[in-house]
């Protein structure tokens, strides 16, 4: 037997370990569980290049717990080690095992699957345990090894009487961390980080019925076998090539993934690169609604199938962290707990990566069935339009595919859009004037007065909708966005003819003077109009400026207006050419004549839904009065 001490940098890296990894504490038994992955996957290689002359076999890898001796067993069927290796990689912390082995078999190793984080993560141990065994045959032909060590520097290491290959690690577990005796709390660390690791992992066993005979008896009870209760799936969805996956499998797997999601996501997009880095994935898009919610259930990262984070924040572009599903890459650095991703060139590489594929995909749903593709646009509209603002990659591709549906649910990409509208809709100064609503009911009325000009008229109600027409119109040039109600129709899209009024001058004054008198100014600025005898009488509108930049700083961006506590401004716009004008103007009884006014003002509120509380209960009143 041999004591000595573990060569450190610091004398105190235990406490260190507790101290700076404490808040991760569980992460021990990802990185133990995961050694024993490496210890696996590294003789599995050695085996298929001849360097083993050992039978490799079906190795599993097994948690025990030991409860009333406060024990708990990660057993592998790896490569082991011999006791000069456990001097080298576990007492020297400053070498890395798995790095010399990649270095030595680079070429060969390099799809083995190696995580290679031997070193410090064994250590993560201490955080849980007050004394720590490792008990290990290595597969070359030497005496087994038992080394302990209670958590100080000190440690010691002897021979083992171990004959069957791999290595056993026994954590004896703190008065502090009495949880991790406890089955349910394993199992739900198993299932979170280890539940698709490439190497099946037993946890207990359970009952299996055995198949009932054909010609069985009616009373035949059936017979069980107990069997090991595997807790992972080793070969999951996204390590499959996408032709050997149906649309079911997909959809198994999202469940699998999300146990708790029980709507089936729209689809999926499969990723697989292998050059200039290492990218798995299969990413879903779920139905999303207009909230822009960030998601309960995120994307997760993997490395090499070992649970890292589903914060990917950096890997993931910004818009697709509303989407679901499995990022897998080798090629993402680490730090020693794994659970912090650290920015290299590879990173942004990978988001760019993930960005034109997603962009890919869509554009080949569009083309191959456009029609299933209109359906589903209501549900990732959201996640396009986000991204076709934040990432000037996908926005190069988004004229490929992102709609643009009518009032009628007609839908159209832009160059569609123009083409449709530009004999109809453009002005007498030459600008192609696009008119959409945000609400089909409240702005019904100006959207059918439209609709009477032959103009077509876009649906466009997304929390950002003012933030992208903003950006299409600095990229189009000639093209202008115009909400449906922020002017009378003849103002939105101006034609050289011009309605003449019926009022002179002096009569439009007085009529003017007669309104700003009523209508109260902090709201409503008054605009007289001629236009056709049969248009609205009284129609309130918003000016699209105003009102876009004061949308734009509610949902971030355009604040530098300083618009987000503005009070709401509208137009007051009075048709000169209509009767009620004229009854109005004619009307000598003041009190009658304010009736009048609030009356029209009251009924031009209400179509644009903006009659509510005491207002809409005094309409009620006098208008049940007038009927009398």
């Amino acid at each position: 037997m041999s004591t000595g001490k573990i060569n450190v940098s610091v004398e105190n890296i235990f406490p260190l370990i507790k101290k700076f990894l404490y808040n991760d504490h569980e992460i021990f038994l990802r990185e133990l569980v995961s050694n024993a992955t490496d210890a696996t996957l590294k003789l599995k290689h050695l085996t298929s290049i001849g360097e083993a002359k050992v039978e490799y076999g079906n190795p599993i890898i097994e948690v025990k717990i030991d409860k009333e001796a406060k024990k708990l067993h990660i057993i592998d069927q790896g490569l082991g080690m011999t006791a000069e290796e456990v001097e080298k990689y576990i007492n020297q912390v400053a070498f890395s095992g798995a790095e010399e082995f990649l270095e030595k078999y680079k070429d060969s190793a390099k799809d083995s699957g190696i995580i290679g984080h031997f070193g410090l993560g064994f250590y993560s141990a201490f955080m849980v345990a007050e004394k720590v065994e490792i008990i290990t045959k290595s597969f070359k032909d030497e005496q087994a090894a038992h080394w302990t060590c209670d958590g100080s520097p000190e440690f010691t290491l002897e021979t083992s009487d171990k004959t069957s290959r791999g290595t056993e690690i026994i954590l004896h577990i703190a008065e502090d961390s009495l949880e991790f005796l406890e089955e349910y709390k394993i199992r739900e660390l198993l299932t979170k980080y280890n539940k698709f690791m490439p190497i099946p992992i037993k946890f207990g066993t359970r009952k299996e019925t055995l198949p009932k005979p054909e010609d069985a008896p009616e009373d035949f009870v059936a017979e069980t076998n107990e069997v090991d209760n595997i807790i992972n799936n080793p070969t999951p969805a996204w390590t499959k090539l996408p032709t050997d996956l149906t649309d079911e499998d997909y959809k198994s797997f999202y469940h699998e993934l999300y146990p708790m999601q029980f709507e089936e996501p729209l689809f999926n997009i499969h990723l697989n690169v292998d050059y200039p880095f290492n990218l798995t994935g299969i990413l879903y898009f779920p139905k999303l609604s207009n909230d822009m919610q960030m998601q309960k259930d995120k994307i997760q990262m993997y490395q090499n199938q070992v649970f890292v984070t589903d914060n990917v924040e950096g890997i993931v572009p910004e818009f697709l962290g509303m989407l679901k599903g499995v990022i897998d890459s080798p090629d993402i650095p680490l730090n020693v707990s794994r659970s912090g991703l650290q920015a290299d060139s590879n990173v942004k590489k990978i988001s760019n990566y993930i960005t034109r594929k997603v962009a890919d995909k869509l554009k080949g749903l569009f083309n191959e069935n456009r029609e299933d593709f209109e359906k589903k646009w209501n549900d990732i509209k959201i996640v396009l339009e986000y991204g076709m603002l934040s990432e000037p990659k996908f926005y190069e591709k988004a004229g490929d595919f992102v709609l643009y549906p009518s009032v009628d649910d007609k839908y159209y990409t832009l160059a569609e859009l123009k083409e449709a509208i530009t004999q109809n809709q453009t002005d007498k100064n030459g600008k192609l004037v696009v008119l959409y609503a945000s609400n089909k009911d409240t702005q019904h009325g100006y959207v059918e007065i439209a609709k009477e000009k032959g103009y077509e008229v876009l649906f466009l109600d997304s929390p950002i909708v003012s933030h992208l027409i903003q950006k299409l119109e600095s990229d189009n040039e000639n093209l202008t966005f115009v909400r449906v109600d922020s002017d009378h129709i003849d103002k939105l899209i101006q034609k050289e003819e011009t309605q003449i009024s019926k009022l002179s001058e002096d009569e439009a004054t007085n009529l003017k003077t007669v309104l700003e008198e009523i209508v109260p100014k902090t709201n409503y600025s008054v605009q007289l109009e001629p236009m056709d005898s049969n248009a609205a009488p009284f129609m309130i509108t918003q000016p699209e400026f105003m009102r876009r930049m004061k949308e734009m700083s509610q949902t971030g961006g355009g604040g530098m207006f300083g618009m987000g506590n503005f009070p709401e401004m509208y137009n007051l716009v009075v048709n000169t050419n209509s009767e009620l004008a004229t009854t109005i103007l004619n009307t000598s009884d003041k009190s009658a004549q304010e009736s009048l006014v609030k009356q029209a003002l009251d009924l031009a509120k209400i179509s644009q839904g903006l009659l509510k509380g005491e207002e809409l209960t005094a309409f009620v009143k006098r208008s049940f009065e007038l009927i009398k």
